[in-house]
């Protein structure tokens, strides 16, 4: 089964190192964006099986961006932060706003499969 993610994080080097490290597994499909409005453009043709998105971006951020995404396409894309906010305060509001969880920045390439999948599991 394909298994299929959409990063969206500001951070171009990031954004590469994610896809390569995922793309190492084969049955997972990366699809990537700059930005918040970029990604909701981009929902309106595909539907991931997980949506992986950075906490801290310009003109939309994270939080602004989890929320258009929950008003126009529901609860039913499992959304996981990507944030260096991992201070317990901060991954339980995310996660009381509905995210499936967060994945500490910087994060390990080695283990961000791993990661992922375990949140696909858990979706």
């Amino acid at each position: 089964m394909t298994i299929s993610i959409l990063y969206i994080d500001d951070e171009p080097d990031l954004r590469e190192i994610a896809s390569m490290a995922l793309e190492l597994d084969p049955d997972i499909m990366v699809r990537t964006c700059a930005s918040g409005p970029e990604a909701l453009d981009l929902l309106s043709t595909m539907t991931p099986d997980l949506i992986l998105l950075d906490m801290m971006m310009p003109v939309m951020d994270g939080p602004m961006t989890f929320a258009a995404i929950r008003e126009r396409f529901g609860k039913s894309i499992p959304v996981v932060f990507i944030t260096a906010r991992t201070s317990p305060a901060d991954v339980e509001k995310l996660v009381a706003s509905g995210a499936h969880g967060v994945i500490p920045k910087p994060f390990d390439p080695m283990k961000l499969t791993a990661q992922v999948r375990s949140f696909v599991s858990h979706a």
